[in-house]
């Protein structure tokens, strides 16, 4: 008797679980599956990525190192050929690798959302530009804008100027037959980000040395949350893994908490100096005066911010300004190095373009160097400094695709994959800046080319970025020329929040006569 009650409760159990695996993945914990607008079935629209194991895609990169884990998207890219699905633990991911498919997701007013990867940067950034949404994000964006506007970059070159000549001359100094660039680049560009965009030049009070290395052991430990199932969950990351980051969060917060504290003091000054009631004119015209940093403090004395609000943006910035244009400074200078004829190419654009004397450099002179830009556009189709971004589904949603989003789904759109891809760029491994010529790019999908996101949520400093690359290239070609150290072939790619490779990169210099 007790048998045959078994019996028939196992039936129910298992028609109740077959019934409720038509919505829900059940061996992914439960992860709501994908469907079409009108039926269709699934994987003619959007395949599913080959499952490792019984339980979805959910440990599927359980143990795999950086390397491991970046190459296994490419490997899944490269065989569906197509925007595919991923079931992990309780949550669907979209894994979009097409650029129709990211215009339709990024341009959708109804996915401003970040996903879930952001989560996991806020005990670092908190909510702040990147990672918050709504109307929270909408007013900081509109807050911020002014002071990244193409009319003001000007203020910003003197110190792009001021930095580069620094750097070459450092490079003077330095063994130049041998220069590790992740060593010399990264110094730069936080130099040329806290002078320019929050007003404060380091010294030897703030300690950067420990805040690139606090902001490596941060990006290990959200690699960690999105590889590892278990630390998703917060429970067993606060137990695990939180702890051994709280002096690493420590160490970039205070940072940023000191050059906050630096430029309140000489904005304060400034303040007091002031003829009365000039602060408060709120137009282009005065706020152009400011850096990005100067206008929070503005916002926040008009009480349009608090400080812990500063403290989100500044993190923000340190961390989008920072290492994103080191690593896309790295891989044009090793292209540099890699492909001499078009070095030979960008020094004689430069000669006929720029002055001797290169304090005259200016950022209309800057915008004169075509060639220039199409080879740095070129790398960073190759080497997207954020190879991929992520959005969540609030609502339900149905795409122009016949693709149906439940609530809840995780969307990865793959910006790396999209700007390798062979129906946008025919032979997309191979380098060649021409790509980006008025002729070439005519007709090419907009979003095929996406290293600064787009719609919406795009970089916001992706202006700023493109000069402080340009100033220092020209310095350094000036000066040097750039020869290789190394085989492109031996690149590999880690996976993470910007694009590293496991090895350093070097290049050698030879001073021009």
């Amino acid at each position: 008797m007790l048998l045959y009650v078994f019996i028939i409760a196992l039936a129910l159990l298992v028609a109740w679980l077959h019934k409720l695996n038509r919505d829900y993945c059940v061996m992914a914990f439960f992860a709501k599956r994908l469907k079409t607008v009108d039926g269709t079935p699934l994987e003619r629209v959007v395949p599913q990525a080959k499952a490792e194991t019984i339980f979805g895609n959910v440990f599927d990169y359980f143990g795999a190192n950086n390397v491991a884990l970046f190459d296994s998207c490419r490997i899944s890219a490269a065989n569906l050929k197509k925007s595919y699905v991923e079931y992990a633990l309780f949550t669907t991911f979209y894994n979009v690798i097409t650029a129709e498919d990211a215009e339709l997701l990024l341009n959708d007013k109804n996915l401003l959302t970040k996903g879930i990867a952001y989560y996991f940067l806020e005990p670092f950034l908190q909510t702040g530009l990147l990672t918050s949404g709504g109307k929270k994000w909408y007013t900081r964006r509109k807050m911020l804008t002014p002071a990244f506007h193409f009319n003001i970059l000007g203020q910003f070159e003197d110190v792009f100027k001021e930095e580069s000549q620094k750097f070459v001359d450092q490079c003077k100094n330095l063994d130049k037959s041998s220069i590790t660039l992740n060593e010399i680049i990264p110094k730069f560009t936080l130099n040329s980000v806290c002078d320019a965009a929050l007003g404060v030049k380091l010294d030897d009070q703030l300690d950067d040395q420990q805040y690139r290395e606090s902001f490596k052991m941060i990006e290990e430990a959200f690699i960690a949350r999105i590889s590892n199932p278990f630390y998703m969950i917060d429970a067993i990351y606060n137990v695990f893994l939180g702890p051994k980051m709280e002096k690493h969060l420590r160490t970039v917060h205070e940072f940023s908490s000191n050059i906050i504290h630096k430029r309140r003091q000489l904005f304060a000054a400034k303040l007091e100096h002031s003829p009365t009631g000039q602060e408060k004119e709120d137009n282009f015209a005065k706020k152009k005066r400011y850096s990005m940093l100067d206008t929070l403090l503005h916002a926040e004395r008009d009480g349009l911010i608090d400080h812990a609000g500063i403290c989100e943006e500044v993190d923000t910035f340190m961390f989008e300004g920072f290492d994103t244009t080191s690593m896309a400074l790295i891989f044009t200078l090793m292209n540099l190095s890699l492909y001499q004829e078009m070095q030979e190419q960008c020094y004689q654009e430069i000669l006929e373009c720029v002055e001797d004397d290169l304090q005259k450099l200016d950022v209309n002179v800057l915008g004169k160097l075509k060639y220039l830009e199409c080879f740095i556009k070129e790398t960073l189709r190759l080497y997207p400094s954020v190879p991929g971004i992520m959005r969540k589904v609030m609502q339900d949603t149905s795409l122009a695709n016949n693709v149906f989003l439940p609530a809840g789904t995780e969307i990865s759109i793959h910006i790396f994959d999209i700007q390798r891809d062979p129906r946008y760029f025919p032979e997309p491994n191979k380098f060649d800046p021409s790509r980006f010529t008025p002729e070439n790019s005519e007709g090419r999908h907009p979003y095929a080319y996406i290293p600064f996101s787009a719609a919406q949520r795009n970089c916001i400093g992706q202006k700023f970025a493109m000069l402080e690359m340009k100033t220092l290239l020209v310095y350094i070609l000036k000066d040097f020329r750039i020869l290789p150290l190394m085989d492109p072939k031996d690149l590999q790619f880690e996976s993470g929040i910007i694009l590293r490779t496991p090895n350093a990169i070097k290049i050698k210099l030879q001073e021009r006569i």
